[in-house]
């Protein structure tokens, strides 16, 4: 039996196939997220049949699709609630319907990160534990926690999915949320931009060139000493700690998994942030782990599987 998985992320759609927890083969393709949800469906559903085709798979083999979603996302009715930015017609898509009417089959929709989140819980970094913290950052900072052997959603859904909109700093820059010092709006890469061209101990020489700076290019140039760059990833790795622990002080996990573009920095930032949690964390009795992701950028679609399975009213995951 087979599953598809879609992971709707800000710069890149993937879409895979999934069997026995592994995933068969994926298609990837760019999300032109502002221009909406709709209008990326018709791709969406031709790279869905081309797997099936290419892989031989028939409709009767498959259990069912999921789209992990980077908004708020009703899990009951697997509607989106909310959006920032990203495919803001989503709200407004009836995907059930649409699953249903392409291929006939069962549709479950999470938030994007808690939707990694569990991926990393089942099959990745995080198996075996019953109290996780996952915090991916790229385009945006978001945030899933595990607590007790059950994902954790809350009254509105939104329980455990807005780490990257912890305030760290209420007098900071606005965030696209509509809070001010959001995590997200001092250390992610949407902010990037904004980031180096108001900082006021940046050179201009480092600023000139703001167009082509991304975090990637940043612990590049850290590494080889550059002062602008040390002094930037500095800051954004402290953000990032000082993120992690809000988290361990509000979740108590086991283990804080890192995910996103920025991990291919991992041997500078890992590190770093495990000194820094380490020094600041309230832990009297045992220090979190935290690691980076095993499964990457494949977090969200490995979820496929265990989440047309065991996803359930009330928001209930069985615990395996």
């Amino acid at each position: 039996m087979y599953t598809i998985g879609i992971d709707m992320g800000g710069t890149w759609v993937k879409i895979g196939l999934i069997s026995s927890g592994e995933i068969m083969d994926v298609t990837i393709m760019p999300a032109y997220s502002s221009e909406g949800l709709k209008a990326k469906l018709p791709d969406i559903q031709n790279a869905i049949d081309q797997l099936l085709l290419q892989n031989k798979v028939q409709q009767n083999q498959l259990t069912g699709i999921t789209m992990a979603f980077p908004g708020i996302v009703d899990t009951n009715n697997s509607r989106a609630l909310s959006t920032n930015g990203k495919y803001d017609d989503a709200c407004e898509i009836d995907l059930k319907g649409w699953c249903m009417e392409n291929w006939n089959l069962p549709f479950y929709m999470d938030n994007d990160a808690r939707m990694a989140t569990i991926g990393e819980w089942k099959y990745g970094a995080g198996r075996g534990l019953e109290n996780m913290v996952m915090m991916t950052i790229g385009t945006g900072i978001g945030t899933g926690v595990v607590i007790d052997g059950r994902v954790l959603y809350g009254e509105h859904f939104q329980a455990g999915s807005l780490g990257g909109h912890f305030v760290i700093d209420y007098k900071g820059r606005k965030c696209s949320c509509g809070n001010v010092g959001c995590v997200e709006a001092l250390s992610s890469s949407f902010f990037l931009k904004t980031i180096i061209k108001e900082h006021p101990a940046l050179s201009d020489e480092f600023k000139s060139g703001n167009d082509r700076h991304t975090f990637k290019d940043i612990f590049t140039l850290a590494s080889t000493g550059n002062k602008d760059a040390l002094l930037l990833s500095r800051e954004c790795m402290d953000i990032w700690s000082a993120a992690i622990v809000s988290y361990i002080h509000a979740y108590d996990p086991q283990i804080v998994v890192i995910g996103g573009g920025v991990m291919k920095s991992e041997n500078i930032i890992l590190p770093y942030i495990r000194e820094k949690v380490g020094k600041l964390a309230w832990c009297p009795t045992e220090k979190v782990r935290i690691v980076a992701s095993v499964l990457g950028d494949n977090a969200a679609v490995m979820a496929a599987e265990y989440s047309i399975l065991n996803g359930r009213k009330n928001n209930e995951y069985a615990s395996a």
